[in-house]
């Protein structure tokens, strides 16, 4: 083989592996196991709920746990009460995701500002450390002092619950990059713009949607505890929560519990099906 002919031919093999790997990533069979071991998990804490609810507690204590099929037939066919589960479990989903997406965008925002100048980390992660310490049980009836008790302020305490774990993931992503890849852009005179686009942003990647995994259940856990304290405007599940305890309605307390749940799982699935295709994204392009 001449050498004129041998770079086109390495070209060409290069570029086929590169698409096998592809399609070999992008179109691996995910695992029985993944879903057969939750479905088992899920079997058995039904199992052992129905259990506990019908053989180890008396008639008249009953409703301290119902069994799983009175909460069904109370909590989700009934059509008044999935109504009213559902109608406020929206209004905390609206909260929560707005919450989310602002802490996001800050997060982020802070995260890139602090990795560009050591002034600005020494500057502002002493007070973001600060902000994940305060109880939030305790600053909650301050914001409705401040801001009153509609949906900004339910967006303000889940954005102050879900910022910190954005922040830190995304600064870890930003800083971890190899310093023989900070060389090989300084010797093309990449600026700090070029760098930051091209080289720290994309490997920071799966470092951020770690953190965003960890503060989608968190807006939904801050969205459920600023309903608890703002009474005002469209009820979230959290009011509803306290309404079905004051209540002793027990199937629409534990309907609502789970429903919530099941948003912040939904959340994690969402961004950790997100970091399988970044994952396989990386691996396609290093040529694992």
């Amino acid at each position: 083989m001449t050498a004129a002919t041998a770079g086109p031919v390495a070209e060409a093999t290069a570029s086929q592996i590169e698409s096998a790997t592809r399609k070999r990533y992008w179109h691996m069979p995910i695992a029985p196991i993944r879903i057969i071991a939750p479905v088992v998990v899920f079997v058995m804490v039904i199992a052992l709920w129905s259990i506990a609810s019908h053989f180890l507690l008396a008639e008249e204590s009953r409703f301290l746990l119902p069994a799983p099929e009175a909460v069904v037939s109370h909590g989700l066919l009934d059509s008044v009460a999935r109504t009213e589960i559902l109608t406020a479990l929206w209004s905390t989903v609206q909260v929560a995701l707005v919450g989310l997406g602002i802490a996001i965008v800050l997060g982020v925002g802070f995260a890139v500002l602090m990795s560009q100048a050591r002034w600005a980390e020494y500057s502002l992660y002493p007070y973001a450390v600060i902000l994940q310490t305060i109880p939030i049980l305790a600053v909650v009836p301050l914001f409705g002092f401040w801001f009153g008790y509609e949906f900004g302020s339910r967006v303000i305490v889940c954005v102050m619950v879900a910022l910190f774990p954005i922040i830190t993931n995304t600064l870890f992503g930003l800083k971890s990059v190899a310093v023989a890849e900070h060389d090989l852009f300084t010797l093309h005179g990449a600026n700090r713009w070029q760098r930051l686009l091209k080289l720290q942003l994309p490997a920071a990647l799966p470092a951020m949607i770690s953190g965003f995994k960890i503060s989608g259940g968190m807006a939904v856990i801050g969205s459920i505890v600023a309903d608890f304290f703002f009474r005002q405007g469209q009820p979230g599940i959290g009011r509803m929560i306290d309404v079905y305890r004051q209540r002793l309605a027990t199937e629409e307390l534990l309907t609502a519990l789970l429903l919530s749940s099941l948003v912040g799982l939904i959340l994690f699935w969402c961004f950790d099906f997100l970091a399988g295709r970044v994952d396989r994204a990386h691996g396609v392009r290093r040529g694992r």
